[in-house]
């Protein structure tokens, strides 16, 4: 089954920890201090490979983790930055945040990449740490921790060319016809479950791709059916061939037909009617086509539509429907794409909607202080050491949060939680 649409989760690799040592040389028990810092994270990336075409392969795996960075050594030897991940994804992936809904990014041509989960940065080693007034700290940094993201995945094919029209029309035998496309076809509705993608090719050896979507229903804009999953499908698309039954078979009219679909087009967005539109009244070749096709051709034209009478099965009139096609195409401007944003998710951690880097709450009579920033800084510290918590907790007094829990009305004694931290509060 073709998947236009996937969740992947994506995370960014460790940093790497820097290291707590000291110099051990000959006559001399313990030098100064030589701890090397961490190497970076990997990033998590998603590359644009213009030979896929489909996003299938992220149903057999969802999970993406870059390696961490590696640790920090003595003799103020760092280790060393892990390799970033790259995964590939087909051009038209559009990347969309899971939790948010906002677009991150529109993928579009062969190369493109973006960074979806940064690694995290190495930890600094103890020599970093040293100072006028510190001359031995026996601390050190753990490495960051990568970012984590879910991201949805939505693939829209990038075709010249949409067909459309009710089921069973003929649409998956015309694209057959005119490609080397070889859908599956039978006799029954909805017998296209997944977009063919077709190139055409013209007398002139010039060439244009066409996109053969499911048969869309009634109310298929509201989620009816599938047609919902398809109809993003030809959003791209230069010019649409409506593709009708002209033999009216099955109790169907074919002008009923084709107003209802380009109501359903109309409904799902404006702009899909602004396209360059032609009609296409198939299987001519039967003898209740042969009948009602003088109307049908008539009643359309005088709507202003583009009429071309043919037969998926003989190929007749196929000829001239390509040719205008492509004209058409050539034609058309090039369809709006989505700008390529660059958004929060993509920046690393942000600041909350009051402008800190935290959040406080009071739970039990314990005052939780939570943010990226305070679970960042928690997880790197060096809390095996009374000098790394100090170095934590000056960290977090610089920030604001002894301030900040001053105004929510913190008193000595209470407890505190940064980050699953807990410690009795005391002016310091």
């Amino acid at each position: 089954m073709f998947v236009d649409e996937a969740v992947i989760k994506a995370k960014g690799g460790n940093g790497g920890s820097g290291t707590t040592s000291f110099r051990r040389e000959k006559y001399e028990a313990a030098g100064g201090p030589d701890g090397g810092d961490g190497g970076k994270g990997g990033d998590v990336i998603l590359g644009v490979d213009e030979g896929l075409n489909t996003l299938i392969d992220f149903r057999e795996r969802n999970l993406f983790e870059a390696d961490h960075g590696e640790n920090g050594k003595s003799k103020n030897q760092h280790g060393k930055d892990a390799e970033d991940l790259i995964v590939a994804v087909p051009p038209g992936t559009t990347i969309i945040d899971a939790k948010t809904e906002e677009v991150i990014a529109d993928l579009i041509e062969d190369g493109q990449q973006l960074v979806v989960a940064k690694g995290g940065r190495g930890g600094r080693g103890n020599t970093r740490f040293k100072s006028s007034t510190r001359q031995a700290p026996k601390f050190s940094e753990d490495g960051e921790p990568g970012e984590k993201k879910e991201i949805k995945l939505e693939l829209k094919l990038l075709a010249d060319v949409g067909l459309v029209g009710y089921p069973s029309v003929g649409k998956s035998t015309l694209i057959s016809r005119i490609s080397a496309a070889k859908p599956k076809t039978a006799a029954y509705h909805f017998t296209t479950l997944e977009p063919n993608l077709g190139v055409v090719e013209t007398k002139g050896f010039d060439s244009f791709v066409v996109a053969d979507v499911p048969g869309l229903i009634e109310g298929a804009h509201k989620g009816v059916g599938l047609g919902d999953q398809f109809l993003k499908h030809i959003e791209r698309t230069k010019v649409l061939v409506h593709v009708i039954d002209a033999s009216g078979r099955e109790g169907r009219a074919p002008i009923d037909d084709f107003k209802r679909i380009n109501q359903e087009l109309k409904e799902y967005s404006n702009k899909l009617m602004d396209k360059p539109q032609v009609v296409a009244t198939n299987k001519i070749d039967l003898p209740q086509a042969q009948e009602k096709l003088p109307q049908v051709k008539s009643k359309l034209e005088e709507e202003g539509y583009e009429v071309f009478p043919i037969s998926a099965a003989t190929g007749e009139g196929i000829e001239k429907l390509i040719d205008r096609v492509y004209n058409l195409v050539q034609e058309a401007p090039e369809p709006e794409l989505e700008e390529e944003r660059e958004e929060v998710v993509i920046r690393g951690p942000q600041p909350d909607e009051d402008g800190l880097d935290f959040n406080i709450t009071k739970e039990n009579g314990i005052f939780k202080v939570t943010g990226n920033r305070i679970e960042r800084e928690v997880a790197m510290a060096d809390l095996t050491t009374d000098e790394g918590l100090q170095q934590l907790l000056k960290k977090f007094k610089k920030l604001g949060v002894e301030e900040a829990l001053q105004k929510e009305g913190i008193q000595e004694g209470e407890t505190v939680d940064l980050a699953g931290l807990q410690f009795e509060y005391y002016k310091g």
